[in-house]
């Protein structure tokens, strides 16, 4: 049963834009073969509308609680449509969950045939293929790449092979001279990127500028076989994946850590390495790492112990953090947090050929009477894009302009909400918030909305300006939309070009090798009094609108 436990963790993170099906699949490490991984993700994606569908119209995840949306879609992909059936246990309490309602899916999937004109399952495979553009070429796919280029317009660049060097067990030089050793180093990345007759070999690397231990490669270089990865000495972490830990820049005086949605753990990975140059001598920085799901919390326990950061992080294994209660321990000893939660993902490279994955909702389908037993019809009206749980919207799809701006509206509503929590840790004195997202209403939109709220002018929080980051980041020049910033700040007390220089933007396909990206830093001085919102810690009902955490998003009805 591994198999679809980790199968469903790696199809929730990408659902939920946390990274690529390959990066998620070849860039942990797994107890199940990766090819087979790999294949059954793929296979149950494409498959997902229908069968969601099916599980809907069945109504098995209502009557089955044990199962969740990831783990339902991958067992009756393999029930109903792989030949070798399923690869598990007959006798386990899953498989048995499933299999004794195989009649009523296998109606199910009748009905969703049929209702689509396919007179065989073959006719529904092919129909799938063409409407999901299964066959279409992915964008920025090593093999899409011309070898005979030497210039690329803008928007399309090809994707350099990111690696980060994992400091907990190795450092720069010594990977330089093992693993990286007779490598040619490039000036930069766009001579990294281009294929000119005097370079032929793989072997050139470019030792990033703005990232400390950050190694872009050709997009065709290939290290997935070597020493170092499989003992976690390098990790494939994109370039502006690096980010958000990097500007969170954590010192001694922060306290403890915490990743509020930490799966698949590359940042969590990232934050511990920096972390390792602090923790010198009595004072020991932990990081907490909240995954509310308990699939794709497997996969980040597994990123954790192959990083060697397990004696550093201490997951919180089914953790929501909007449950969360700041002024209890040990969160009230939390001085910075990372917030990346889901979003768009449009800024992820290749999205644009993935096949969407659309997760069964628990609230939708049939109802079963608790007194007859007898089913009654909820509404079915059509799907948009289900959301993957009732808490995280599901990742965008749909390209019609109404339904977008809808599901961007969600979206940015469920990131300031978490925004709005953060701010309510008491020792709390920088939050880094970062999407995968090139639209503002996720971006600079959100961080303004959070900035004018009566919650950030009580806390007395404000962004991190340009002349206080990092180094490597202050000298990244990409910055945030200026009329986006002067549309949604209210009464702040910093001004909008200040604003729009402190928020960070990365732009895929372009000669800097990033893909579509955005961070911004809310800090606090040190002299300011640990407190709490005083209407946080009143009953429920009498909290404001902008801190009700119990307001979950329900996905498209």
């Amino acid at each position: 049963m591994s198999l679809y436990y980790e199968a469903a963790g790696i199809l929730e993170n990408v659902a939920n834009a946390h990274g690529s099906l390959k990066s998620n699949v070849f860039g942990t490490e797994t107890k199940s073969s990766a090819p087979q991984l790999f294949a059954l993700v793929t296979e149950a994606s494409k498959w997902s509308l229908i069968l969601a569908e099916v599980l809907e119209r069945s109504h098995i995840l209502q009557l089955e609680r044990k199962l969740t949306p990831s783990l339902a879609l991958l067992l009756v992909h393999d029930l109903l449509l792989s030949k070798k059936g399923l690869a598990a246990n007959p006798s386990h309490v899953l498989t048995l969950a499933i299999t004794k309602h195989k009649a009523r899916l296998t109606a199910e999937l009748t009905k969703a045939r049929l209702r689509r004109g396919c007179p065989s399952i073959d006719a529904l495979r092919n129909f799938l293929n063409n409407e999901s553009g299964h066959d279409r070429p992915v964008q920025n796919d090593v093999n899409d790449i011309d070898s005979s280029k030497s210039e690329y317009a803008d928007g399309q660049w090809p994707h350099p092979r990111w690696v980060r060097i994992n400091t907990l067990k190795t450092d720069l030089d010594e990977q330089l001279a093992t693993t990286f050793v007779g490598y040619r180093k490039m000036e930069t990345v766009e001579q990294l990127l281009q294929q000119t007759s005097s370079i032929n070999s793989n072997e050139r690397l470019y030792v990033d500028k703005h990232i400390p231990n950050l190694l872009a490669l050709p997009p065709d270089a290939s290290l997935s076989s070597t020493a170092a990865y499989s003992k976690g000495l390098i990790i494939f972490q994109d370039k502006a994946s690096c980010f958000p830990a990097y500007l969170l820049d954590p010192n001694q005086k922060d306290g403890h850590c915490l990743d509020a949605c930490a799966a698949p753990g590359n940042k969590t990975t990232h934050l511990a390495a920096i972390l390792k140059t602090l923790n010198v001598g009595t004072h020991q920085q932990k990081i907490f790492a909240c995954e509310r799901d308990t699939a794709r919390a497997m996969t980040l326990r597994s990123m954790i112990k192959v990083a060697g950061a397990d004696e550093n992080v201490t997951i919180k294994v089914g953790q929501d953090f909007l449950k969360l209660k700041p002024e209890m321990a040990p969160w009230d000893e939390v001085g910075s947090l990372l917030l990346d939660p889901s979003c768009s993902g449009s800024g992820i490279v290749g999205r644009e050929g993935m096949t969407p994955i659309i997760l069964p909702r628990k609230d939708v389908g049939e109802s079963m009477d608790s007194k007859t037993k007898k089913r009654k019809r909820k509404d079915m009206t059509k799907r948009e894009n289900p959301t993957s749980n009732s808490h995280v919207p599901p990742a965008l799809s749909v390209q019609d302009e109404n339904v977008l701006q809808s599901r961007l509206e969600a979206l940015s509503a469920f990131q300031l909400k978490l925004i709005l929590h953060a701010f309510q840790f008491p020792r709390a004195r920088k939050i880094a918030y970062s999407t995968c997202s090139i639209y503002t209403q996720e971006n600079e939109e959100v961080v303004c909305k959070a900035l004018s709220s009566s919650i950030a002018k009580y806390q007395k929080w404000r962004i991190l300006r340009r002349n206080e980051q990092v180094s490597g980041m202050k000298a990244w020049d990409i910055r945030g939309v200026v009329s986006a910033c002067q549309e949604n700040l209210i009464k702040a007390t910093q001004s909008i070009e200040e604003v729009a220089e402190a928020c960070i933007r990365c732009r895929k396909g372009t000669n800097e090798g990033t893909q579509g990206f955005f961070v911004a830093t809310f800090v606090r001085d040190d002299h300011i009094e640990p407190t709490v919102h005083p209407l946080y810690l009143e009953a429920p009902e009498s909290h404001p609108q902008e801190l009700d955490a119990e307001d979950e998003w329900q996905g498209f009805q």
